[in-house]
């Protein structure tokens, strides 16, 4: 089978099996503040775990799109040195939300992989949890027994805590898992040393390739362990390693998955894939790399400087630094193989194809960036080798100088390590683990948050949004709390089980307001509401005095239409930036406030004045026509296509989804929007610009807003107005400007004229010191004349020095000036002004034969140019 044949017989299989396929989620995650990325397949049904939402089907299955580079789950360092490990990965996986369990989830994983993969059963191993006494948790005697029905027991083995009880995180669904492991060795390998004794030994050719976890549990904050109210299956098979065994290869690297693109690269640097190790390792980093590069920015995540775009940043560096050091690369690759990778993948997940011209672009950029910053790394750590002692064990590059390059210029350590070493040099690893170590903890400390447990007060399943028809709502409770701290100070986290809030999500910001205790006034300030975890969670200072009191919730409706206002405006200028630009917009980000609106979107090149002008044109032209809200909160994806939605790449949406129209603008869309554009009464553009590679992005004001905008700009002609005395404002600026350029061209003629003449005179003002002749003076004049005057008289005094002092603008400032014969007789410009320039409070340097400083204290400055007369004569008399 090829690769995609082996896939489509996993979904074709438990599609028998009455599981519902759905779609692969977002590699990158929203509205999760503790994933950055899909890590694992259950990701998308974390919800349904924890209880936060109902389950739509009890069965589902589905290939899953995965990242693993960072937090516990972290595969990294591993990719291309052994033929097992990704950082993006395909997981293909089945689940069961209370139905069956692990009798059928043993079951049909062996007739999938022995009856429909044919794989033979003397190969296969399965483990199983051996128990923890100390959480009162029992060997898994129900899983065992179902294998046994299947394996010898010599191929069922017991598993410890680390390899056979899977967890979610620090908290969490939790549970024992039972993993298959198949052993690929030749027969004789395996006649020599029982496969048994190599399971879960990180032996390449013995390896896991399904894990059935059984979710029993749930982790709480103080580490205890609870039963979950039902039992749920998730499992997870690696694609990669399940292609490999299939299609029998001792990597998964020999594979189709990965093939078309090694031999790419292979031929783009000329070499041959297999004939040398280093460059073998080098190929694999950097095709497995492209695909989490190019599945992240298709999600719409690009490389950034933080978090999940950092993390993208490090990876598509890491991949150029092989490139760069080993197939020598020393121009963009990476972005020549998105093409490769778009013929084979792009079928299975079409958001490539979509998103191609954007992923070649980013990726070239970003890779241009790196490579002149490895031209500049390696440049600094020659200069820190030039200063090391020619030999002996003080030949070592400190790990303070290591960490610098790594962390200020983004230099690899290892790539530190490698050019040292061919030069000879070691690096101190340990002094560069030690100032790593120390950032951590700072940037730890900076961001440590405790959570506490959630406390329950009302049994309810979820919190329902009623803010779409309501800005106030009686009748209110609390379901659920629990207190965060975070620097030291609190707040508490508030679950309703009714609630007019929205919760930040899709750019919007969220809803400010109060609870009231109607039996005693009291209020309870909403300060923010955010959504994680499909529940809508109220942020407030602090709790009611009665938790189980019936509240009215209070919107602040001002903040809400105003924030309203600018994600209609959104959406308006969306379908506009489409009809003036092209349909190879997309949307990449946004954010609305209640203060303004910004938009990102993919376009290559700065828009032009006529553009901004259409677009703003184009949306004030949909306000005018009051296009009113027509809503469709329960459309299906079909429905919305028919109706021609916009559907943003990177967005999981479920199985019904909310679409929204003014007009010709349609999108799907969960967030708050005014009833008729209308309501939005003006939009004006602030600022285009450039936010990454690729990206363009406006920031814009409706409303009030864009009234004052325009009040201001109105305020400042008036003021021109008043100040040019004419109404003619444009063409009295433009008299203005050609008058002020010629005076310019006239006075810049003055002062070479005065230079000259000051040159002549000070001439004569030469003092003789031996052979050489020295010219000081303090001329009160513009700083550039005075470099002017002073480079003219060291060319034309022959052998000598001057020497200047100046105080223009109240700032003093020295200069020297040294003839070519008086560097070669030892004097140093910059050494002589540092010396000097402690009489003005100040400091500077500069070249041999030229340097100035700038000080604090110009009644200093006839003694300083005194000093520096005396240190050059010192100098000359030595």
């Amino acid at each position: 089978m090829n690769s995609n044949e082996i896939r489509q017989t996993f979904l074709d299989f438990f599609r028998e099996k009455q599981h519902r396929i759905v779609p692969s989620a977002p590699m990158v995650v929203k509205n999760d503040p503790t994933l950055m990325f899909t890590n694992a397949g259950m990701n998308q049904f974390k919800d349904i775990f924890l209880g936060n939402q109902p389950a739509q089907s009890p069965r589902v299955a589905d290939s899953q799109k995965c990242l693993r580079v960072s937090g516990k789950h972290n595969d990294l360092e591993e990719v291309g040195h052994d033929t097992y490990h990704h950082t993006m990965f395909e997981m293909l996986g089945n689940w069961s939300f209370g139905d069956y369990f692990k009798k059928e989830a043993i079951a049909w994983a062996w007739e999938l992989l022995t009856e429909r993969y044919k794989l033979p059963v003397d190969r296969l191993y399965a483990t199983v949890f051996e128990g923890s006494p100390d959480e009162g948790v029992p060997f898994d005697q129900e899983a065992y027994d179902f294998w046994a029905e299947r394996l010898p027991a010599a191929h069922i083995l017991r598993g410890n805590k680390k390899d056979n009880f899977w967890e979610m995180g620090d908290t969490g669904p939790c549970g024992p898992c039972s993993e298959i492991h198949f052993d690929l060795r030749d027969d004789a390998e395996r006649q020599a040393v029982d496969g048994a004794s190599l399971v879960n030994k990180d032996h390449p050719q013995v390896i896991e390739i399904w894990n059935l976890v059984f979710m029993q549990f749930n982790r709480k904050a103080n580490g205890s362990l609870e039963p979950l109210p039902a039992r749920h299956v998730d499992t997870g098979m690696g694609f990669e390693r399940l292609c490999m065994v299939i299609q029998g290869k001792k990597s998964n690297y020999d594979t189709d998955v990965f093939q078309p693109l090694l031999q790419e690269l292979a031929r783009m640097a000329g070499v041959s894939y297999g004939k040398e190790e280093k460059k073998d390792i080098a190929m694999r980093v950097i095709a497995d790399h492209l695909r989490a590069i190019a599945f992240s920015i298709a999600d719409g995540q690009l490389p950034g400087n933080v978090k999940a775009g950092y993390v993208i940043r490090r990876i598509l560096r890491r991949a150029v630094r092989y490139g760069y050091t080993y197939l020598g690369f020393t121009e963009p690759f990476i972005c020549r193989l998105v093409p490769t990778l778009v013929a084979q993948m792009g079928g299975q997940f079409p958001e490539l194809k979509a998103q191609q011209q954007l992923i070649e672009k980013v990726i070239s950029e970003e890779e241009s960036s790196f490579l002149r910053t490895l031209a500049t790394g390696i440049n600094l750590l020659d200069s820190i080798i030039k200063k090391l002692p020619a030999s002996g064990a003080e030949r070592t590059i400190g790990g303070t100088d290591a960490f610098t390059l790594y962390d200020t210029y983004g230099f690899p350590i290892d790539l530190t390590q490698l050019i040292a070493s061919e030069q000879g040099v070691k690096v101190d690893i340990e002094g560069f683990e030690r100032e790593l170590e120390a950032q951590k903890n700072r940037s730890r400390n900076a961001s440590a948050v405790e959570t506490d447990d959630w406390v329950d007060v009302l049994p309810v399943e979820r919190s329902e949004f009623v803010g779409y028809d309501h800005t106030t709502y009686k009748g209110v409770h609390i379901a659920r709390y629990r207190r965060v701290t975070s620097k030291g100070k609190s707040h508490y986290q508030i679950v309703l089980d009714y609630t007019p809030f929205y919760g930040n999500m899709g750019g919007q910001v969220g809803d400010t307001g109060y609870l009231l205790d109607p039996a005693t006034g009291e209020r309870t300030v909403i300060t923010d509401t955010k959504k994680e975890n499909n529940l809508t969670v109220h942020i407030a200072s602090a709790l009611p005095a009665d938790l189980g009191a019936t509240f009215e919730a209070f919107v602040d409706t001002d903040r809400r239409m105003a924030s309203a206002a600018n994600h209609t405006a959104t959406h308006l200028m969306h379908h506009a930036l489409r009809e003036v630009l092209g349909t190879h917009v997309e949307q990449k980000g946004s954010l609305v406030t209640p203060e303004y609106l910004r938009f990102d979107f993919s376009h290559f090149q700065k828009m032009t004045d006529e553009e901004l002008r259409a677009v703003e044109r184009r949306v004030n032209a949909a306000i005018r026509a009051n296009f009113v809200l027509e809503e469709n909160r329960h459309c299906t994806m079909e429905q919305a296509k028919e109706l021609g939605a916009m559907m943003l790449f990177g967005e999981k949406y479920g199985d019904t989804v909310r679409v929204v129209k003014y007009g010709h603008s349609v999108e799907l869309c969960g967030g708050l929007h005014v009833p008729a554009t209308g309501n939005i009464g003006l939009f004006r553009i602030v600022s285009e610009e450039s936010s990454s590679a690729g990206i363009r992005r406006i920031e814009a004001v409706t409303g009030r807003a864009a009234e004052e905008m325009c009040e201001q700009q109105n305020d400042v002609i008036k003021e021109l107005m008043a100040a040019l005395r004419t109404n003619q404002v444009v063409a009295a600026l433009k008299k203005l400007t050609e008058e002020n350029a010629e005076m310019g061209k006239q006075i810049a003629q003055v002062r070479q004229d005065r230079d000259r003449f000051m040159v002549e005179k000070l001439m004569g003002f030469a003092e003789p010191f031996g052979d050489f002749s020295l010219i000081s003076r303090q001329l009160d004049i513009m700083p550039e004349s005075v470099k002017n005057i002073a480079l003219e008289l060291r060319g034309r005094i022959g052998n000598g020095a001057v020497v200047f002092g100046s105080v223009f603008g109240g700032k003093p400032t020295l200069t020297v000036a040294l003839s070519d014969s008086a560097v070669e007789a030892g004097l140093n410009a910059g050494a002589i002004v540092r010396e000097a320039a402690k009489l003005i409070q100040g400091g500077g340097g500069g070249q041999p034969h030229f340097a100035t400083a700038g000080g604090k204290s110009g009644d200093g400055i006839e003694a300083a140019i005194t000093a520096a007369i005396d240190l050059i004569k010192a100098k000359l008399n030595a």
